[in-house]
């Protein structure tokens, strides 16, 4: 079973897309804070992240950046979930190195839709 590890501070958001990753076949991990994510995605090396973009304590920027810096570099897709919904926001994270991105709040009905586009784009672009 393919892992995907979450890094989101908000309790209903994790509660939503863990649910739907679970329900779609996932098993999941979540980090509650940046460092932990890091930490986690360090030690575990999951399938896919998917990563909140403000967390309580570091910029989930940040988070990518380290991640992205590390061994696992762009071994390991990266999907931003932000309620940035600012014109430009999506470009800047594809830039800073996530491969794809879902705003909040999360649709139930098409996220994992953009999931797996965003996955099969990462494994066409990694082979």
């Amino acid at each position: 079973m393919p892992k995907v590890l979450i890094i989101e501070d908000t309790p209903d958001n994790m509660e939503l897309i863990n649910f739907i990753l679970k329900k779609n076949g996932y098993d999941t991990a979540w980090a509650k804070t940046g460092q932990q994510g890091i930490d986690m995605a360090l030690a575990d090396r999951p399938d896919f992240i998917v990563l909140d973009i403000q967390l309580p304590d570091m910029d989930g920027t940040e988070v990518l950046k380290t991640i992205r810096q590390s061994d696992i570099n762009s071994s390991i897709p990266i999907i931003a979930m932000t309620s940035y919904a600012m014109s430009g926001d999506r470009d800047k994270l594809i830039a800073a190195g996530c491969n794809g991105y879902i705003e909040k709040p999360i649709d139930p009905l098409t996220v994992m839709a953009e999931i797996q586009e965003v996955l099969e784009k990462a494994n066409k672009e990694g082979n």
